[in-house]
């Protein structure tokens, strides 16, 4: 018989030897499984709760291993790492069910004498009030503290103010929140559409854009009669940045799933066109399914490599490029990015760089292009920017988005969760001049 522990630690186990989306992930095992809902809530609890914790609990744990926790087995580590999760930050469960539950996971794996072990680290991490002994240095400290690696901590401190280096950190080990997007192609009549929702929404500085209680709201009915969509307030920002009139020709160079395209769709009214890519056919459905239930009919969404020059591709008035990027200010929504290899990223400015490049081409003279990603790393943001605009004089940086204040001073912002309470994210706006 299945049960929500043990399937967790199967699921962390998937998780970290063959990579994947987390989200996909757990919502395929969980629609498969035999667990009732409570269970099922428990199972993501502990699954999503380890991929947030991991470098901290593997912390605890080589306190408490001779051997250091990379000797151990897989299987042993996931177990571990779930049954202190349980004791360290889920107050609901009692201590000894963590233990005595995760012991019976090693049993039941037929791990023979590690379950001793097991039991005895849990017990021990116990007898010492379950507190943790953190290192003395800056960097490992704040890498244990917020579970991030210590790379990604040095990048921070070295690259921003403290306050906002920790904002980030700390958003990335809490809940994040949930914002819509209100439909107004569907209900022009904004009050009428949030007494349609089921829901309680709070009004945020952005017009259109709510704060609702966190769950999934996409089995609402008000969501399948797309009456709004899913989306941070950082991404709408960036759409707002763009600007876009009824008549304009938009490109979205890098559009998939969608969100952002269905945003300037109503920005736009559903008036003008909006030209859509992806470079993958399973992606670009995404888009389409998207508009039809939202109702969107200017959007013509196709595949296409953002980095290769189309000759076919019209001329436009208004350019997103929202580019591929390492993530990392969306951690709190998609925690395995963080345990992604550095040299892993090193890749991606000129790849970017690229793409920014080729989509400028499409651009009409006096038109306007928005460079976005959902990174904090100067590398792939400001940086390329400034390359672009110091080898391409024809094209300057403008100034997006003045009447919210700070931080939209100049022509390239970066966002963290201390703005707006939003993803880490950065937004440029450029004009071409000639």
């Amino acid at each position: 018989m299945a049960d929500a522990r043990t399937e967790a630690v199967k699921l962390l186990g998937k998780t970290f030897s063959k990579g994947g989306y987390s989200n996909i992930l757990l919502d395929k095992t969980l629609e498969k499984s035999a667990l009732d809902e409570a269970d099922k809530k428990l199972c993501a609890a502990l699954y999503y709760g380890v991929l947030e914790r991991k470098i901290t609990l593997d912390y605890i744990i080589s306190c408490y291993c001779k051997q250091g926790i990379s000797r151990l087995n897989p299987e042993v580590q996931n177990i571990l790492r779930t049954g202190i999760y349980q004791i360290k930050y889920m107050d609901n469960i009692p201590d000894s069910a963590a233990v005595n539950e995760s012991v019976k996971i090693a049993k039941k794996l037929k791990l023979g004498r590690l379950s001793g072990l097991v039991n005895a680290v849990l017990r021990n991490f116990l007898r010492d009030g379950a507190e943790i002994r953190y290192p003395q240095k800056k960097y490992e400290k704040m890498s244990v503290e917020y579970s991030v690696p210590e790379w990604l901590t040095k990048l921070l401190l070295d690259n921003y103010p403290e306050e906002q280096a920790v904002s980030l950190l700390q958003s990335s080990v809490n809940k994040p929140p949930v914002t819509i997007r209100l439909n107004n192609i569907k209900c022009p009549d904004r009050q009428k559409a949030l007494d349609s929702l089921g829901i309680t929404a709070e009004k945020t500085v952005l017009d259109g854009c709510y704060k609702i209680e966190n769950g999934d709201v996409t089995k609402l009915e008000s969501f399948e009669n797309g009456l709004f969509h899913v989306q941070d307030i950082a991404s709408q920002l960036c759409c707002h940045a763009l600007s876009p009139d009824e008549g304009d020709t938009v490109l979205d160079v890098c559009a998939a799933p969608g969100g952002k395209t269905f945003t300037i769709a109503e920005l736009m009214n559903n008036g003008g066109k909006i030209f859509a890519f992806d470079i993958h056919e399973h992606r670009v459905k995404l888009i389409r399914n998207g508009a039809k239930r939202l109702g969107i009919t200017n959007i013509s969404a196709e595949t296409g490599n953002a980095a290769v020059y189309n000759e076919k591709m019209p001329m436009a008035d208004k350019i997103l490029c929202d580019v591929p990027c390492s993530g990392l200010g969306v951690i709190r929504r998609k925690p395995e990015i963080k345990y992604k290899n550095y040299e892993e990223l090193e890749r991606l400015p000129e790849i970017q760089y690229r793409i920014l490049e080729t989509a400028a081409s499409y651009l009409k003279k006096g038109g306007e292009l928005v460079y976005s990603t959902c990174t904090v790393n100067p590398a792939e943001n400001g940086q390329v920017i400034d390359r672009f605009l110091n080898e391409h004089r024809n094209f300057e940086g403008i100034t997006f988005l003045e009447e919210l204040g700070k931080p939209f001073v100049e022509y390239k912002v970066t966002l963290f969760p201390e703005n707006f309470n939003s993803d880490g994210f950065f937004i440029s706006k450029i004009k071409r001049t000639e």
